[in-house]
C-alpha cells in the first residue's frame, strides 16, 4: 500500500460498545484531514472517548446532489478523508457507497483503503449456529414495493437470509415471518448487539414472535434478523 495515494479511508466504528475499535482506526481518524460521518453528534461521542479532534463533516443519504464531486475535487488537491457510519462498517447498507463508486470512476487504484472492524451483519451470523457458508444480505427491507417478493425468496432459499430492521417495524416483520413460517424455520434476532442488554434469541418464527410479543419492553434498539436456510 502506498499511503501517498490514499485519499479515503473507510473506517469501521463500534456498533454499540465503544471499546470495539482498533488502534489502527483511532490512528487513522486522528491523522486524516477530515472525517465524513452520517451524524456529527453520534461520531463526536466516539471522538470524545478517544481524544480525537479531527474536523467532522456531515455526509449522509440526504446529502445534496454534487456533494461527491465536491469532495473528490478536494481530494485531488491533496486533502485526505476518512468515512464512517454511525455504527459498523461504512458502505454496507449505507450511503457511503455512492462516494466510493464515484472515486472508483475518477481517482487511481489505491485511493481507497478499508480499515476493518465491527459489523452487525457478521456479529449476528457468528451467534446463530446457522451455517454461514452462504447467505443473502438484504440490508433494510423495503416498506412496501418488493417486500412480498423478498419474503417469497426467503421461503425457498437454501441460503441463510439476513436483514436489518428498525424498532418501529420489527413486530410487523416478526408477525410476517410467523405467518409464513410458524414452526417450520429457525429465526435469530440480534438486539442491542455489544451493548449492556444484548441478546440474540434463536427459535422458530413462532417462538421469536411470541417472545417479543410477551416482552414489549425489549422492542427497542437496533435489530438484525436472521432466517435459517430452507431444509
Amino acid at each position: 500500500m502506498n499511503d501517498d495515494l490514499v485519499r479515503l479511508y473507510l473506517v469501521a466504528t463500534p456498533i454499540g460498545n465503544l471499546k470495539d475499535i482498533s488502534y489502527r482506526a483511532v490512528d487513522v481518524l486522528s491523522n486524516v484531514d477530515t472525517v465524513l460521518c452520517e451524524d456529527t453528534r453520534v461520531t463526536r461521542v466516539l471522538f470524545d472517548a478517544y481524544g480525537i479532534s479531527t474536523k467532522l463533516e456531515s455526509y449522509h443519504a440526504q446529502s445534496k446532489d454534487g456533494s461527491e464531486e465536491a469532495i473528490i475535487k478536494r481530494m485531488q488537491t491533496g486533502e485526505v478523508f476518512a468515512l464512517v457510519s454511525d455504527a459498523g462498517t461504512p458502505t454496507i447498507s449505507d450511503p457511503g457507497v455512492r462516494l466510493v463508486a464515484k472515486i472508483r470512476e475518477v481517482l487511481p487504484e489505491g485511493s481507497i483503503i478499508a480499515i476493518p472492524g465491527a459489523s452487525a451483519l457478521t456479529t449476528v451470523l457468528s451467534l446463530t449456529g446457522f451455517s454461514g457458508n452462504q447467505f443473502t444480505f438484504y440490508g433494510f427491507l423495503p416498506h412496501k414495493k418488493g417486500r412480498a417478493k423478498i419474503f417469497d425468496d426467503i421461503a425457498i432459499s437454501e441460503r441463510v437470509s439476513v436483514f436489518y430492521e428498525s424498532p418501529h417495524r420489527v413486530m410487523k416483520t416478526l408477525a410476517e415471518l410467523n405467518e409464513r413460517f410458524s414452526d417450520n424455520r429457525l429465526v435469530c434476532v440480534g438486539r442491542e448487539l455489544t451493548k449492556i442488554y444484548e441478546e440474540s434469541p434463536v427459535g422458530t418464527a413462532r417462538d421469536i414472535f411470541d417472545y417479543f410479543t410477551q416482552h414489549e419492553d425489549k422492542v427497542r434498539g437496533e435489530f438484525v434478523i436472521v432466517v435459517d436456510a430452507a431444509s
